[in-house]
């Protein structure tokens, strides 16, 4: 495709944006003035090719400053980066934050997934576009899952524009005014070096308001009147079991500052991160073998063998990532863990980055976690103001540093290989396997992926030792386990049990309400479960047992006034709106999948049969030829309502 943008000039606003970033451009190469020197060579392309991967972050400077991306805006930064204007156009179009053509600087985004669905999010959209109108200036959006589930109905509200000019501070604190200097203030990006090494992709921190559980007076309130806006509750708030001594993953929840890195240490802060230095590399990955830590994505990989493989490689250097892309409907802990215990996140990297061999790590963060973004920019600074990042941790000799990187709107991102792309500046699309990414992961070299809440459980491993720690739980799934629950209970939020609690036993926690008709395990890409299977026990080889996924710790909740074929075709709206379309079953499987269940939606027995018989037809083409784990899942939550619960009889 040869895509071109004519004429089309940037902004002296966006250009102000990019080169916030990026430095100011060296050449008229680069979009500067034209010198005489310009013409007698070309220079920089081979640097600004090495810079590819800062065209998402390029790509969120503009949308953060002007509201949306012009042909200018990016054909500008197509120049300073030296990305072909088709492949750019392909990123930016890829991603559900990211707007191509003109929108007000206001968007409010409401969730419309499983929870707010059952918690009336369609009435509320409604409401909020009839009472806003066009002449608003604001943008309402349908969102998929804002992970904001266990206080649903839920909205965000993001406003581009320079700070300055809007006077809306950021909604979750940088509180150390050192460090709003250090990045030019709330919302502004920090100027790049120029050369695409070192610290780089600083992001900026933009104007946002987050309201749950949302009434339409708050929504619009947040979008038109933000000092008005009501003030997001604390993370503790969304951890019933606050205060509950037992506690390991959780304990530091409502009981330390989260934005203090004092505080984290007179709570057991960076002793694991001693221990693993007193340890050696290969004796920690030996005790995170030993525990039988598995990751809490969803896969459930042995987390030793991972680390093992990574280290072994011959080919440097070795790069660590955590996936906190966190995009499944229901799905909150690692928002949560983030929010709540930031610093616990920067040791657990530190820690898997030098038992791997690795000296950077790249956090890749949801860019609907506003929050979590403040709070963990905070705690990278810190660190590295303290001695605990940078280029003598602890004064050890070891040099690491961690880079946060914000996604965009991609559930697609979840997957590890399409994360190293969305890294690299590419489109998220999943990479086929082999090589794995422990051979060529992230820039072609040997990468460690873990997600937050895996990488967290490696602190209670070092300070416990692997065998009490494998002492929690069952044999083979051993350890804590973190659960998000929502929908109809009474108590929804993040849980911590270990593994072999059953299902009936968290839901009672939970405070399970009466008229239970269906509990959806694994999200969206997971199953349903009758009332009559709640002693289920919550572990990998429990679930499969019984037919179902454990997933990433999705448990929730529907009582018999949730329609279930709504809740059904609202599943399958999200795989098809979801679907990279990279590979053919997923790509036209999740169309046809929402085609008959919009047909089937009013009817049951006889006269949906032959859409039925079609459902499980495309459902066996996706999980049979599918390249990942998304068009291998889209058929799971239908099916499994249609076998289990009877959904069209």
């Amino acid at each position: 495709m040869d895509l071109r943008f004519g004429d089309s000039k940037p902004t002296d606003e966006e250009r102000a944006a990019v080169d916030a970033l990026l430095g100011p451009p060296e050449s008229s190469w680069e979009g500067a003035d034209r010198s005489d020197a310009d013409l007698r060579w070309a220079r920089g392309g081979r640097e600004a090719r090495d810079r590819r991967d800062q065209l998402l972050p390029a790509l969120h400077a503009l949308n953060d400053r002007v509201g949306w991306i012009s042909e200018g805006a990016l054909d500008y930064v197509c120049r300073r980066l030296t990305v072909p204007p088709a492949e750019a156009y392909g990123v930016a179009t890829f991603y559900a934050m990211f707007s191509v053509r003109p929108r007000p600087a206001t968007v409010l985004h409401v969730c419309t997934d499983l929870a707010c669905t059952a918690a009336g999010a369609s009435e509320l959209c409604a409401t909020v576009e009839a009472r806003l109108g066009p002449q608003s200036g604001v943008k309402v959006e349908r969102s998929p899952c804002l992970g904001l589930c266990e206080r649903a109905p839920a909205t965000l509200t993001i406003r581009a524009g320079h700070p300055a000019r809007l006077g809306v501070p950021p909604l979750g604190e940088l509180e150390d005014e050192a460090v709003q200097a250090e990045s030019g203030g709330p919302g502004a990006a920090a100027p790049g070096d120029g050369t695409g090494k070192g610290r780089r992709g600083r992001n900026t921190l933009h104007a946002t308001a987050v309201c749950a559980p949302a009434t339409p007076d708050q929504a619009i309130a947040a979008a038109t009147a933000p000092e008005t806006a009501p003030t997001e509750p604390a993370p503790e708030t969304a951890v019933p079991q606050t205060g509950t001594p037992t506690l390991t993953l959780l304990h530091r929840i409502g009981t330390t500052d989260p934005t203090s890195l004092d505080d984290y240490r007179a709570h057991g802060g960076y002793t694991a991160l001693r221990r693993a230095f007193a340890l050696g590399p290969a004796a920690v990955i030996r005790e995170v073998t030993d525990a039988g830590l598995v990751g809490r994505g969803g896969a459930a990989f042995p987390t030793g063998r991972k680390w093992q493989a990574t280290a072994a490689q011959p080919d440097h250097p070795h790069y660590l990532v955590c996936n906190a892309d966190e995009s499944e409907p229901g799905t909150f802990k690692d928002r949560v863990l983030m929010e709540g215990d930031p610093y616990a996140l920067v040791e657990a990297m530190t820690i898997a980055a030098y038992a791997t061999g690795a000296h950077r790590g790249f956090l890749y963060l949801r860019g609907e976690y506003p929050r979590a973004l403040a709070r963990l920019t905070h705690a990278i600074e810190q660190a590295r103001t303290r001695g605990l990042l940078g280029d003598d941790v602890l004064g050890q000799g070891y040099a690491f540093d961690i880079e946060i990187r914000r996604g965009a709107g991609a559930y697609i991102c979840g997957e590890e290989t399409a994360l190293f792309n969305s890294i690299e500046g590419h489109r998220g699309e999943p990479r086929s396997k082999p090589p794995f990414p422990v051979e060529k992961g992230l820039f072609g070299k040997p990468t460690v992926e873990n997600n937050v809440e895996t990488l967290v459980n490696v602190l209670p491993i070092l300070t416990m030792g692997a065998q009490a720690y494998a002492a929690i739980g069952t044999p083979t799934s051993t350890g804590p386990k973190l659960f998000c629950v929502s929908g109809t209970v009474a108590r929804p939020g993040v849980y911590e049990l270990p593994f072999g609690a059953t299902l009936g036993e968290l839901l009672t926690l939970a405070g399970v309400r009466d008229n239970l008709r269906a509990v959806l395990l694994g999200g969206a890409a997971g199953g349903f479960v009758r009332p009559d299977e709640l002693d289920i026990p919550l572990t990998f080889e429990g679930t499969r047992e019984a037919g179902t996924t454990l997933g990433s710790g999705v448990v929730m909740a529907f009582d018999d006034t949730v329609p279930l074929p709504r809740l059904l075709l609202r599943i399958a709206e999200f795989f098809r709106d979801e679907s990279c379309g990279q590979c053919v079953p997923c790509r036209v499987g999740t169309v046809r999948q929402e085609e008959a269940l919009h047909r089937i939606a009013d009817r049951t027995g006889a006269a949906a049969a032959d859409d039925i018989a079609l459902l499980r037809e495309v459902g066996r083409t996706m999980r049979d030829a599918s390249i990942c784990g998304l068009g291998q899942t889209a058929w799971n939550a239908v099916e499994s309502a249609i076998d289990r619960l009877g959904a069209y009889e």
